[in-house]
């Protein structure tokens, strides 16, 4: 990494954190979701709809989406879409440090944010629902790293659909009930009846969501909802690609 890029990351790190709301949205908001719903005393009772495991059990995976959601769909593309709006991605293209180094550093810190946060559900869902740790693990991060990847290219597409920041918000914030739903925020996809399941896995947080349940549950992945979170990713990407603008 050059010098340049470094400082890049610092002062987006820098500026991340001086970022209140999106830091509480990414991080805590998930987990204090987790901690209302499984103070619920129903939720802590087993689900045969759900093959005997909890509500609660359920809903980890959902709080560990969710966190990915925010940092996609709400809180990356306005600060994107502000920097094109002001003119900095402009006038970057004009020195050694590349338009492109701060939009890694972006995805960079809201992946690591997003990262951050599954791993706070994961730790409180255990000590305080005693909710089982993931028993495929490795099948588990990978899941979770495409879940991250297609949430991030989503973010990127609404950058790059967006002229400024209050369209970045306003797209951000209709991509954003679907996408909780999808994950299971309402309703966990595990519950939902057999043909609306079926639908909501040909969306990326939906087959994220049932791919981060059979990594727990001690499977390894549905090849095809791994299958389906990396083609969103792929489509993600290239649409971003295909239309970001730098000013």
């Amino acid at each position: 990494m050059s010098a340049a890029t470094t400082a890049v990351v610092k002062s987006e790190f820098r500026l991340f954190t001086r970022e209140p709301g999106g830091i509480f949205w990414i991080l805590a908001f998930p987990t204090i979701l987790l901690v209302i719903l499984g103070s619920i005393p129903s939720f802590r009772e087993a689900d045969d709809s759900l093959g005997g495991l909890r509500m609660v059990d359920a809903y980890v995976p959902v709080t560990v989406l969710l966190a990915m959601i925010m940092a996609g769909g709400q809180s990356m593309p306005p600060v994107i879409t502000g920097y094109r709006e002001r003119g900095i991605l402009r006038r970057m293209s004009t020195t050694p440090v590349r338009p492109t180094s701060l939009l890694a550093a972006q995805m960079g810190l809201h992946g690591a944010a997003a990262l951050l946060s599954a791993l706070l559900s994961l730790v409180v869902g255990r000590i305080a629902f005693d909710v089982p740790l993931p028993r495929m693990a490795f099948g588990y991060v990978v899941a979770l790293a495409l879940a991250i990847c297609a949430a991030l290219a989503m973010g990127a597409l609404v950058s790059a659909l967006s002229r400024t920041s209050k369209i970045a918000t306003a797209i951000g914030s209709a991509v954003f009930f679907p996408s909780m739903f999808t994950a299971g925020v309402w309703l966990p996809v595990q519950s939902m009846p057999e043909t609306l399941a079926r639908i909501v896995e040909f969306t990326p947080f939906g087959a994220a969501s049932q791919a981060l349940y059979e990594a727990a549950a001690g499977d390894w992945p549905g090849w095809a909802h791994l299958g389906v979170l990396a083609l969103w990713t792929v489509v993600l990407t290239y649409g971003a690609a295909r239309w970001f603008r730098w000013e």
